[in-house]
């Protein structure tokens, strides 16, 4: 099989709605509720978005280490290139991390913060491409079950000094603990409660975020290995269920939870992964109906430049103010309040800013794609 096109639309889905649900989330409180991340517990669509990129990811190297993985062995150099681009990303992370402290392009290294969603994506990367270039199938599902098991019982039997046995709060948790300990405190996460006292992307609970990229190479090799037909994408949607009702269930005993990458979260969400990318596989690769997914696909196509973009732009249209004086709105707030928010309240102004971002980040995504510029890692 070529290129899967199916993935790119599914890959370009993802990034929209991360841009949809980041730019949306400023506004808070000013927000639908299925925008924004769970408060602590529970999972929303919104908690759907980071955990795809994962599996999206692990579904890719099903198809670029296939000439490694089919009874050949990867020589150094293969080894070079995966840890080339483990490092591009884990320093685009920081870059994007310390962009705009005290003003642009100023970096805090005393407080810039080590961790974060591409520094994950660098790690978790690395590990599963090791993991699968050296392990039999039956030793890659092996690890995933060792993985998420041994985080499920770190977490609720491994003592913390001062918490005790199984506490699952921000700063008592087994994770954070560890993270404080290999992690200076001035770098760990400041927001959502944090306060450097744990991180949402901490070290610790990147070993369960191992499976989720797993998970997706696991959907890969199915996809790999069976016919275009819709049987295959039956297969996708039995075990998405199958991963849902063990997520769930897990779910009883170790609470589903995005920021401590619960054993049970990776399980649930590799169930709506499953079940989105069999959608997309019926249609576009059995079906062929393709003219629907086109913008995603060329959203998809330059996903890591149209990231860095969103998160730049987020950081500029909240840093910068129009305005002089202390009471001079941010310019996010200027527009907000004054194209959107002035005449569609508060909620739907939120939503409307963030889905013209998203169109604009289409359109860009579009000038990219007729010029054949594919900027990847």
């Amino acid at each position: 099989m070529g290129r899967l096109t199916s993935l790119d639309v599914f890959r370009g889905m993802t990034i929209a709605a991360m841009i949809l649900v980041n730019m949306a989330s400023i506004a808070e409180p000013n927000v639908y509720p299925p925008l924004l991340h769970a408060e602590w517990h529970g999972c929303t669509p919104t908690d759907l978005v980071f955990p795809f990129f994962l599996f999206i990811i692990g579904v890719a190297m099903t198809f670029s280490l296939s000439k490694y993985t089919d009874n050949n062995k990867p020589t150094a150099p293969v080894y070079w290139r995966i840890l080339r681009r483990a490092a591009i990303l884990f320093a685009l992370g920081l870059l994007l991390n310390g962009f705009w402290n005290k003003g642009p392009w100023t970096f805090d290294l005393s407080t810039i913060r080590f961790m974060g969603v591409l520094q994950r994506i660098s790690l978790t990367y690395l590990l599963a491409s090791v993991a699968v270039l050296n392990l039999p199938r039956k030793g890659q599902w092996i690890l995933a079950g060792v993985l998420l098991i041994g985080y499920w019982l770190a977490m609720m039997y491994v003592p913390v000094p001062g918490y005790g046995v199984g506490v699952l709060t921000r700063e008592g948790n087994l994770g954070a603990y560890i993270d404080r300990l290999i992690i200076p405190q001035a770098h760990l996460y400041k927001g959502d409660g944090f306060n450097n006292l744990g991180d949402p992307e901490g070290l610790f609970s990147t070993i369960p975020a191992v499976v989720s990229v797993l998970a997706g190479y696991f959907a890969g090799q199915w996809i790999r290995t069976q016919p275009v037909k819709s049987r295959t994408s039956i297969g996708l949607v039995l075990f998405g269920i199958g991963c849902l009702i063990i997520g769930w269930a897990w779910g009883w005993t170790f609470p589903i939870n995005k920021k401590l990458w619960t054993s049970s979260y990776v399980v649930f969400v590799s169930g709506w992964a499953l079940l989105l990318l069999a959608a997309c596989y019926e249609l576009i690769e059995v079906r062929r109906v393709r003219r629907w997914s086109k913008p995603f696909e060329v959203m998809g196509l330059n996903a890591i430049s149209l990231f860095v973009a969103s998160v730049l732009l987020i950081k500029i249209l909240v840093r910068t103010k129009v305005g002089s004086g202390e009471n001079a709105p941010s310019t996010y707030n200027w527009i907000y309040q004054n194209l959107f928010a002035s005449w569609a309240g508060a909620a739907n102004g939120s939503f409307l800013f963030a889905i013209v971002t998203v169109l604009v980040l289409v359109a860009v995504a579009y000038g990219m794609y007729q010029r054949q510029w594919f900027f990847k890692v």
